[in-house]
């Protein structure tokens, strides 16, 4: 993934997004992912897949003691820390594949739509429970598995004139390549199921699962957000130890 996002033409795409451009305010999920954070004050917190640092400097806005972003691009790093003036931040570049954060040195760990890019989950769970400490949290989004499970993802159009999200290989786990940006992007595919696995065998008590989807209230604000009631295009996830 690092040489997706660093490739100039890509950032510049990624760079020009709603989410790029207004932060937390321009991801439609983020009321419901921000419902699952505990109170900030004086936590330890890391957040994995940190492009812009949007969260990071929310994060120390609430009142965390410190915030660590972390990602493998070094692009997405640079923007961060032109966008930083808190020294209770600080960026890392590492790549999350491999990424082994300190024992019991964090508090909170936060993720937004970056799980659904690592083939070694397994690993990086097991990772994230042994650098929380004793009633640490982890709270994540990925793709819904419903979006990512399709071999041609996109809308299609029924005999009726409905539009239809046609899902296929559901069961059949590992990478999917979809164009994005102009360019070919690699995501793992899991099941609901696994992820429920994965998080249970590292350890984890899960206490929330979302498959997330708009509001009536944001659709009316919004409404050409009312396609993502018909299927889910987000995951929400908060377990703790």
């Amino acid at each position: 993934m690092s040489a997706l996002y660093d490739d100039e033409t890509f950032f510049a795409g990624y760079s020009g997004m709603v989410r790029s451009k207004e932060g937390l305010a321009g991801a439609a999920e983020w009321p419901a992912m921000r419902a699952l954070l505990p109170p900030l004050g004086g936590l330890r917190v890391l957040d994995l897949g940190c492009g812009f640092g949007w969260f990071a400097r929310w994060a120390a806005g609430e009142g965390a003691a410190s915030v660590i972003g972390v990602d493998v691009s070094e692009r997405m790093l640079e923007r961060a820390r032109t966008m930083t003036d808190d020294a209770s931040i600080r960026y890392l570049r590492a790549d999350l594949e491999a990424f082994e954060p300190a024992p019991h040195s964090v508090d909170l760990v936060h993720s937004s739509l970056a799980f659904h890019y690592i083939e070694k989950l397994d690993r990086l769970f097991g990772a994230i429970h042994q650098a929380l400490s004793p009633g640490g949290r982890l709270v994540f989004s990925v793709e819904h598995p419903i979006f990512t499970a399709p071999s041609a993802p996109g809308w299609t159009v029924d005999g009726a004139g409905r539009k239809v999200w046609p899902v296929d290989g559901y069961q059949i786990e590992g990478p999917r390549t979809t164009r994005w940006l102009g360019r070919d992007v690699v995501k793992q595919h899991r099941t609901v199921g696994t992820y429920v696995t994965l998080l249970l065998r590292a350890g984890f008590t899960i206490d929330h699962l979302e498959e997330w989807a708009p509001t009536l209230e944001q659709v009316e604000a919004r409404p050409d957000w009312a396609e993502e009631r018909q299927r889910p295009t987000f995951m929400l996830m908060a377990a703790q130890i």
